[in-house]
């Protein structure tokens, strides 16, 4: 075969990288488009998400006379930065706060304390009626606590702790679902890293605080940021448990008492409700490195 026949007969398979190459810049587009569509579906989604956030601060910003303005507008006549000063001086906010923390905080602690430890006692541990004790203990969480506010009352009277900070602590720090939470982790655990802990002379205490709990702060961390929002948004049972409201109230209870018969400080509530969602913010992105990969883990345990 001559030079040029050769050169003819391998133009066709030399073809071929070109025809590739020339498919390649299609398929990068077609991606390129997907990424792009999906980063504004998200974007569009987190100012869904925002929008009453953003409608809130600018309704904050407002005088009282333009917050139901016709058209309504998003800046009022003038922005005044003195509405926060007087939602927390028109009544004790700042010490609503503090109660606040006090109770979410203390609630957390006591909450994955003993979430943890039951939870290890339900997963790693033998003993008799284990699975029907806990289907017990985790039937609880059907019941919702509208139910549960009169017979609560009624025990923390006969304790003496009506109108008390361990009334609004104790009584809702023991849920099943901390417990439930932990639990499914703690089953996803290799049994071969408890066993080298034995061979090593460790004990349960041992184990429990040496390998399970350093594993479990991802989960720790989910169940502290669910547990502490909910101490934190806790309205119906702080209401009905405390009377002195100005010394022991919540944030809840506080901005509810902005909406009196005098007429409602819209412009107010916004201001401190912003304020008051200071606290967990702070707490979410302190918190930020474990909670990705806590709610990824969280639950999916299980032997």
């Amino acid at each position: 075969m001559t030079p040029e026949a050769m050169t003819t007969a391998a133009r066709p398979a030399a073809a071929h990288p070109r025809r590739r190459a020339r498919s390649g810049p299609p398929g990068r587009r077609r991606h390129r488009l997907r990424h792009t569509l999906s980063a504004l579906l998200l974007w569009a989604t987190a100012l869904l998400f925002l929008s009453p956030i953003l409608y809130a601060a600018a309704v904050s910003l407002k005088p009282a006379s333009d917050v139901f303005d016709i058209p309504p507008t998003l800046v009022g006549s003038e922005i005044r930065w003195e509405n926060y000063v007087e939602a927390l001086t028109y009544l004790p906010f700042l010490r609503f706060i503090a109660n606040s923390l006090a109770v979410a905080g203390a609630g957390t602690v006591i909450v994955l304390t003993v979430s943890s430890l039951a939870a290890y006692a339900f997963a790693r541990l033998r003993w008799p009626l284990r699975a029907a004790v806990f289907l017990l203990f985790l039937s609880t969480l059907m019941v919702p606590q509208e139910v549960l506010v009169i017979p609560l009352f009624i025990e923390m009277q006969l304790l003496g702790w009506v109108d008390s900070y361990q009334a609004l602590v104790l009584p809702f720090a023991f849920t099943a679902f901390g417990t439930f939470l932990l639990r499914q982790f703690f089953l996803g655990i290799p049994a071969e890293l408890e066993d080298a802990a034995r061979i090593d002379g460790a004990g349960h205490a041992r184990i429990f605080g040496s390998v399970m709990l350093p594993l479990a702060r991802p989960t720790l961390a989910v169940l502290a940021v669910f547990t502490f929002i909910t101490f934190w948004n806790s309205f119906l049972w702080p209401l009905v448990i405390t009377h002195s409201i100005y010394e022991k109230g919540v944030v809840p209870v506080g901005l509810a008492l902005f909406f009196s018969q005098q007429g409602s400080q819209w412009h107010l509530v916004m201001a401190a409700a912003l304020v008051s969602m200071v606290p967990t913010v702070i707490l979410v992105l302190l918190l930020r490195r474990h909670l990705v990969s806590g709610i990824a883990t969280a639950g999916l345990g299980g032997r």
